[in-house]
């Protein structure tokens, strides 16, 4: 046909109340520390303490690389729906990239870890920069 016409349906459903906690830092290097305790107070308040050592690990590694790359200000949002979602947010337009980190290497290996603890991750463009997200299943219990 020569009019060819897509339509794209989304289905969309709101999140319950308290079921999404978000931050926003200045890009230094000691709001990580910060970063991760929060991120372990609304787990323990959602009752997900099973997923708390991961979770800080990528919440480590992602805001750290946010601070140390791209600048202020860093955002950091948690969504408990069918998984749980972590995503960071900064202003930086680069897309995040793996690479294998060599032996003798003192960094490179944070977004490598980050695809090894996640379910699945990735990232997307936003107006004003762009957010990498990760996704870990719920406890089986939940």
């Amino acid at each position: 046909p020569a009019d060819d016409v897509a339509l794209l349906v989304a289905r969309v459903r709101a999140l319950p109340e308290g079921a999404t906690a978000a931050w926003r830092f200045t890009a230094d290097p000691t709001v990580v520390a910060r970063a991760r305790q929060l991120a372990t107070d609304r787990l323990t308040g959602w009752g997900l303490e099973e997923l708390t050592f991961t979770t800080e690990l990528i919440v480590s590694e992602l805001v750290t690389n946010a601070v140390r790359y791209a600048g202020s200000p860093v955002e950091l949002r948690l969504i408990r729906d069918k998984t749980l979602i972590c995503e960071v947010s900064d202003p930086s337009q680069t897309q995040p990239h793996l690479r294998r980190a060599r032996l003798t290497d003192e960094g490179g290996r944070g977004l490598f870890l980050v695809a090894q603890l996640a379910h699945r991750w990735g990232s997307r463009y936003t107006a004003s920069g762009k957010t990498i997200w990760t996704e870990q299943p719920l406890p089986d219990a939940l």
